[in-house]
């Protein structure tokens, strides 16, 4: 109870250090330091967020209702170069004596240092937002110009600055809006055929529409919509300059009368100026330079195909097959211009990562009397065939103490002259633990180890043995990739082999849609040292060795060492096989002993096993983010993988003997059998003034069957950690209500929500507010143990709540992130003892991360 009394007062002496600061310390005698801005419509206050954020000045930020970067300014010296010349002249001798101690040179700096901290300071913070009467008025007109472009042409706005105390003042504006105009007749006026002929045909599709209110965003929707179907229907010469509006609101009663006019082109021809009607331009030929450079454009060409109506250049050999180079081409001989041909072949050709952003450009055709004919010339400058590069990084984990990690990878494009590409890559780490495995040298600094090397070869179209055109056409952007992979690891847990495969398939429907298919994704993992189990799972041996020493157990004391407690690995091993046979030779057993044992002896046996998934799985995003500064955007993933279904059916249909657990083994494994899906929902709120509020949605299960009774330890679900529930460590949170009693808790089912509220403190320091909210769970596997399974609706009463704050600093291309979560509802805890139970710093959980969690 004192310390809790010690953190209120605490709290309450900062809050009134920052409350008892002079917010207008740094505002002159005849100026106003802005607090408020109230809009008032038609008489009433206004709160649409859409009509203030119009004002050209805006009141300090607030943070809980503190203007904390107006205080932080005002710690600032207004003019700290002066401040500082006059408190060295304040004493007599004060120079000579700082000389005398330091020297000028010295003195200077600290001139210099102590000007710099300030300009510091008043940059981090917000200088005072003065009232400015000429700002206010271009915000009254500003206002009246977002009422009259939504309508409301007669609207009428004024303002009155009002001081309320000393320093201090407020703005209110005032709009009286009257009747708004509705968008009644819709004509148009179009001089060439061509033009009003393809207006004709999409009108269902206009922007403009009767009987709505006047919105000029919707004529200017209309304009592009119009300006793309001309231009993606022939009309190469079309711009959005030939295309106006007329809006007649004379006598109408508050109706707009709209008239669309596009005027013809206009030709130059010598000193005279004229219009011609637009035509539509088709594409006579499609020539194609495969390796533009600056240096060779006047070179003359020495090598050319042809390949179905393309026309295709080298300035050297041709080292490309015509085939790979049209595939990425969209626009067609013979065909009307179309700018989405362009664009798609600027996309496709970036993205083979074969040629540096092409140049496209489209001529008259010479021989063409109708002056229709156009000739597309495409250039393109082949990135260098060979790029090498290197990693190196020092890292710490749970698993290493130090770790130094580097690696490296080779890029050969267009290693088979279809526009392919094939990496080499290799990566190691070596590392220092004192938890590395039993016999490793424990005085040697770097006593654990890993390397891997991978090969990956992408191809830029489905490759498959049957046409899947009509399926995925090439504008979507097909590519197939095969990698294959192999890592090992020494003294790391088990110490593992990695042998995996993928074949894989990936296109974008559309822009903000991708899909990926691994038609196979193969992994087997075999441990190495399955000895040092109970040396890295030491929670499973502790619990082992409480059972043993309980009053009235006995147990063979050849399990035992000299302490009394089970041996590794011999006595442990032999201890579980002991207890769980037929005629043990272990007495004294209660029946919670017994299913503990069970449990340890199920996990042991799991976590030890090889593994050989033999998996499909498709995933599928819809991500509407525009950059990488969008700040309202949604995304959505979903994902469904079988495993293990093709050697099921191969092991049935071959008539393959099952061994004594009644599974299948290929290569003396028995391949795991599962059906996953995973759901992933993102959503972000730009709520403006650098404040944002995203949210996240999870979900995810895995069910074995056939062949298995439970899931890789590689594809299970954990819970916990700096992008998960930051009230808990990865791996520490569930299953269900266990509390973590494992050192890597997993288990086949998730559900995690998380909502984060973000803002900005100054400059690029920002910081946020979060909650999180899931737990894993076992679901039809081989674990029963009820406080761990997910069996009713009922069970969500074990979810985690965990809440917290943290700071983020923005580098511009990354974000350090610093969180701080508390336990808020903790299912280990007994039931009506689990909210607020360990909400303090002594159990807080510290998180640090790169980039923002969701």
């Amino acid at each position: 109870m004192k310390r809790l009394l010690a953190k209120i007062s605490l709290f309450i002496l900062i809050l009134v250090i920052i409350v008892s600061c002079n917010a207008v310390k740094r505002v002159d005698a005849n100026e106003l330091l802005l607090t408020e801005n109230t809009i008032f419509l038609n008489g009433e206050k206004s709160k649409d967020s859409r009509i203030y954020s119009q004002l050209y000045q805006e009141p300090n930020a607030k943070l809980l209702g503190l203007p904390l970067r107006l205080h932080f300014y005002n710690l600032a010296k207004p003019d700290p170069d002066s401040v500082f010349v006059d408190w060295l002249n304040k004493k007599p001798n004060r120079i000579e004596r700082l000389n005398s101690i330091y020297s000028k040179k010295q003195v200077q700096r600290m001139r210099e240092s102590y000007v710099g901290i300030n300009k510091w300071i008043e940059n981090t913070g917000e200088a005072p937002v003065i009232i400015n009467k000429e700002l206010a008025k271009k915000s009254s007109n500003r206002l009246k110009s977002w009422y009259f472009n939504n309508g409301w042409f007669n609207a009428e706005t004024d303002f009155t600055i009002n001081p309320k105390d000393r320093k201090r003042g407020e703005i209110e504006f005032f709009v009286n809006s009257h009747d708004p105009y509705i968008v009644d007749s819709i004509k148009q006026r179009m001089q060439s055929k061509v033009i009003d002929s393809l207006y004709n045909l999409h009108t269902d599709e206009s922007k403009i529409v009767s009987g709505v209110q006047y919105r000029t965003l919707d004529y200017n929707a209309e304009r592009d919509r119009l300006n793309t179907i001309f231009r993606n229907n022939g009309v190469y010469y079309f711009d959005q300059e030939y295309l106006s509006f007329e809006a007649d609101t004379v006598g109408t009663d508050h109706k707009v009368n709209t008239t669309i006019i596009v005027k013809d082109r206009m030709v130059e021809r010598g000193d005279t100026t004229s219009r011609v009607p637009f035509k539509i331009h088709k594409i006579s030929k499609v020539n194609v330079f495969t390796d533009y450079t600056f240096e060779n454009r006047y070179k003359p060409v020495t090598d050319s195909a042809s390949y179905k109506g393309y026309k295709i250049y080298s300035f050297d050999e041709l080292n490309y097959k015509p085939q790979a180079i049209t595939d990425a081409i969209f626009i067609k001989p013979g065909e009307i211009f179309k700018d989405t041909d362009r664009t798609r072949t600027y996309n496709r050709m970036s993205s083979l990562r074969i040629f540096k952003y092409p140049n496209i450009e489209y001529v008259p055709d010479p021989t063409d009397s109708t002056n229709t004919d156009l000739v597309a010339n495409i250039f393109l400058t082949p990135q260098q065939k060979y790029s090498l590069s290197f990693d190196f990084d020092i890292s710490q984990s749970n698993i290493q103490d130090f770790g130094i990690g580097f690696g490296g990878s080779l890029l050969i494009r267009n290693i088979f002259k279809g526009a392919e590409t094939f990496e080499i890559s290799g990566r190691g780490s070596v590392g220092s633990s004192t938890d590395a495995a039993q016999g490793s040298s424990r005085d040697q600094f770097f006593n654990i180890s890993e390397l891997g090397a991978d090969i990956k070869l992408v191809i830029p179209r489905i490759f498959l043995p049957i046409k899947t055109d009509r399926i995925i056409p090439k504008y979507m952007s097909p590519f197939t990739s095969l990698s294959l992979g192999v890592s090992t690891q020494n003294n790391i847990g088990l110490d593992k082999r990695n042998l995996n495969g993928i074949l894989n398939y990936s296109w974008n429907p559309s822009k903000n849609i991708s899909d990926k298919l691994d038609l196979l994704n193969i992994q087997y993992v075999r441990n190495l040292n399955t000895d040092n189990y109970f040396n890295v799972y030491q929670n499973s041996y502790i619990n082992l060795n409480e059972i043993i020493n309980t009053p009235g157990v006995s147990t063979n004391p050849n399990y035992l060492n000299s302490d009394g407690n089970l041996s590794i690995p011999n006595g442990a091993d032999n201890f579980l096989k002991d207890v769980t046979s037929e005629n043990s030779s272990t007495t004294g057993l209660n029946s919670d002993q017994i299913q503990e044992i069970d449990n340890i002896n199920e996990r042991k046996n799991r976590l030890t096993e090889n593994n050989l998934i033999f998996a499909t799985n498709f995933t599928y995003i819809n991500n509407n983010k525009e950059n990488l500064y969008d700040n309202d955007f949604s995304r959505f993933r979903f994902k469904i993988e079988s495993a293990g279904n093709f050697l099921w059916a191969l092991s049935e249909l071959s008539g393959a003997q099952k061994d004594e657990n009644g599974v299948y083994s290929i290569v003396g494994v028995n391949f795991s059998q599962y059906l996953k899906t995973e759901i992933d929902y993102i959503k972000h709120w730009d709520l403006g003034n650098k404040n944002i509020f995203a949210v996240r949605a999870f979900g995810g299960i895995a069910v074995p069957f056939g062949n298995a009774n439970s899931i890789p330890f590689i594809r299970s679900f954990f819970a916990g950690g700096p992008n998960d529930n930051r009230a808990w460590q990865a791996y520490d949170l569930g299953p269900g209500s266990t509390g973590g009693r494992n050192e890597f808790n997993e288990a086949n089912m998730k559900l995690a929500f998380n909502a984060e509220y973000r803002y900005n403190l100054f400059g690029a320091l920002n910081s946020a507010f979060f909650i999180d909210v899931g737990n894993i769970w076992n679901v039809e596997d081989v674990v029963t143990d009820p406080a761990a399974t997910f069996t009713s609706f009922s069970d969500l009463r074990d979810i985690a709540v965990g809440s917290g704050a943290g700071l983020r600093y923005d580098f511009n291309f990354f974000v350090l992130r610093f969180d701080v979560g508390f336990k808020t509802y903790d299912p280990e805890q007994d039931l009506g003892n689990r909210w607020f139970r360990n909400y303090n710093f002594s159990h807080a959980v510290y998180n640090v991360g790169i980039n923002y969690p969701f």
